[in-house]
């Protein structure tokens, strides 16, 4: 199993605050209207993530560097994510984001039995204000370990409700019951994930939000189930970022099979791995290498 260095669906009912009753599909299949009422805007302009920008970012989170880049010293760490994206220009305008890993799957089952740490408020403020100091969106990582995804974005509401705040979900981290992270590959749905894009949906109307990213990492086929029921709902951004390691051609070659079931307003991704991707003499790819993967990714993501 990869990344064995762990630091180591609440299903939406008619019960919730945020999201109407409804049958059996409820809120995987319909949410509220975008409100027209105009509000706050993009860290860099406009209400539209794409075509507008092509976002480049780093992941990570504080005292685990075998997470990402961005587990301390942030200062350099955003000034380094600031060269990588200037290695991107000449396309798009560049959009900075930085991927926090805000629920931290665990290898023990800590006092609620569900193998998952959530980071303090203070942490994502502080994360928060580094990219709002840079102008780029902020993504809250969910591992959501035994416990799943809704309830463990949900927890994160009063940050949601902001322009600049957006959601990645792991599902290699989401586990079934008795599974052990580590031992097994986490799975979820495309009705799972419709549930997170109907209730940031509703956020986005309720605040007349702009665009807000919503990003799936997918580390092979196996992880996202029934991928075909994904539903882009209005004014979320579903982002499939295929999380394969390795050399480059077998980073390629998982891209390649991955992207060959997209389903329709779905946009690509492309995550890099500054240390896997570069053992036994591979070497990192260069991003012309990335923008010439077809189709060509729209997030780009480095850990």
């Amino acid at each position: 199993m990869r990344r064995a260095r762990l630091c180591l669906l609440w299903v939406a009912s008619a019960a919730s605050a945020c999201l109407p009753a409804r049958g059996p599909r409820s809120a995987a299949v319909d949410a509220p209207a975008l409100n027209p009422v105009r509000g706050p805007e993009l860290p860099r302009g406009g209400y539209t993530l794409f075509p507008s920008y092509e976002l480049v970012g780093f992941c990570g989170t504080p005292g685990a560097p075998a997470l990402g880049e961005l587990d301390g010293n942030l200062p350099a760490k955003a000034k380094k994510l600031e060269s990588y994206v200037a290695k991107y220009a000449g396309g798009r305008p560049i959009l900075p984001v930085f991927e926090l890993i805000a629920v931290v799957v665990q290898a023990g089952a800590g006092s609620d039995g569900k193998y998952r740490r959530r980071v303090d408020d203070r942490v994502v403020d502080q994360y928060l204000g580094l990219a709002r100091e840079h102008r780029g969106l902020l993504l809250l990582n969910i591992q959501p370990g035994r416990s799943d995804f809704l309830t463990e974005v949900k927890h994160f509401e009063k940050y949601l409700v902001q322009p600049d705040v957006g959601v990645a979900l792991d599902p290699e981290w989401a586990m079934k019951p008795k599974q052990l992270p580590g031992k097994f590959y986490g799975q979820t749905t495309g009705a799972a994930l419709n549930e997170v894009a109907a209730y940031l949906s509703f956020l986005i109307a309720q605040a007349h939000l702009p665009e807000k990213a919503l990003v799936f990492h997918q580390v092979n086929g196996y992880v996202v189930k029934d991928e075909d029921a994904l539903n882009p709902l209005p004014g979320v951004v579903m982002i499939k970022s295929v999380d394969g390691l390795g050399p480059k051609h077998a980073k390629i070659e998982t891209y390649d099979y991955l992207m060959r079931h997209m389903t329709a307003g779905v946009h690509p991704g492309f995550k890099l791995f500054f240390d896997e991707d570069q053992r036994n003499g591979g070497t990192l790819m260069a991003p012309a290498e990335v923008l010439a993967l077809l189709p060509q990714p729209e997030y780009v993501m480095y850990e």
